[in-house]
């Protein structure tokens, strides 16, 4: 007896995506290669846009090495230039570009690899500004890479999909795009005060209005565009702060840094091909209560 589902397209195929040319921006960062390898393992040739090309090489040639398609490309998201130079370089070397992720931003960090030390990106002294100090520079800062970059980066990526006809455009966003940021998980006794600063709320609900606004743009274009929502991933961070996290969620952990590719790979693929301004929350029950 023949199955009927014998003549449809095996569910798995849906996921392939061979052929396919994608752009990851802030794709060495500690999501962003998670998401360049889930590309490259679906059978995309994946470009690696990232401020710091040393890193964004290092993973192109891992990538390459497991027989992947691959290009690294210096990328300043918030310069107009930069962001037009990547679309070029991904269309001189692949001659399409059907996917697009917009993964990076800079986003304060409490894991022991940020907090403790002093960066351009992410320096302590800001983390324990207040809303009522934070200077005008730093949001703007935020803003370029956060919220600007993204447009930039859709902009210059939608001309190349519209000649093709087709295209996929995902944007990370944040459960602090959806709720204020609970300050209380960053306090430690006997430590001054620490806050997540305004400007990633803001920007990461910007995200979402950019999606939904491009998804209806685009309407009848043949372009999707999505956003894809995590919560707090879990990066060597101290035990404290993972206890006290833990309890806001239902599932009562953080994310492993490899539970996103599942539902990334979902919304860059045919398997979502009925989806477009929508919002995907992987963020084991955070936002639910």
């Amino acid at each position: 007896m023949m199955n009927n589902y014998t003549k449809q397209p095996l569910i798995w195929e849906k996921f392939n995506l061979t052929a396919k040319v994608a752009v990851v921006t802030g794709g060495a960062g500690f999501l962003g290669a998670e998401f360049c390898r889930t590309l490259a393992e679906a059978g995309a040739s994946v470009v690696i846009a990232d401020l710091n090309i040393s890193s964004a090489q290092d993973l192109g040639e891992e990538l390459i090495n497991h027989g992947s398609a691959a290009l690294a490309v210096e990328t300043d998201v918030g310069d107009l230039s930069s962001v037009q130079k990547m679309v070029a370089a991904a269309l001189d070397t692949f001659d399409r570009l059907d996917i697009l992720i917009n993964s990076a931003a800079l986003d304060p960090k409490f894991d022991p690899e940020h907090i403790f030390t002093t960066t351009e990106r992410s320096p302590k002294a800001e983390l324990q500004t207040t809303f009522e100090n934070y200077p005008l520079e730093a949001w703007n800062t935020a803003l370029r890479v956060n919220l600007t970059g993204a447009f930039l980066c859709c902009q210059a990526a939608s001309i190349p999909m519209l000649d093709q006809g087709s295209g996929v455009i995902v944007n990370i966003s944040s459960i602090y795009g959806l709720n204020g940021p609970d300050q209380r998980i960053y306090r430690r006794p006997d430590q001054p005060n620490q806050f997540k600063p305004a400007y990633y709320s803001v920007t990461k609900a910007g995200i979402l209005g950019l999606t939904r606004y491009l998804s209806a743009y685009y309407a009848g274009k043949n372009i999707r565009v999505n956003a894809l929502t995590p919560g707090g991933v879990y990066n060597d961070h101290d035990e404290t702060f993972v206890e006290v996290y833990s309890t806001r969620t239902i599932l009562g952990r953080m994310a492993n840094k490899d539970e996103l590719n599942g539902a990334l790979l979902y919304l860059v693929s045919d398997a979502s091909s009925y989806m477009t301004g929508a919002n995907l929350v992987v963020d084991g029950g955070w936002t639910t209560w």
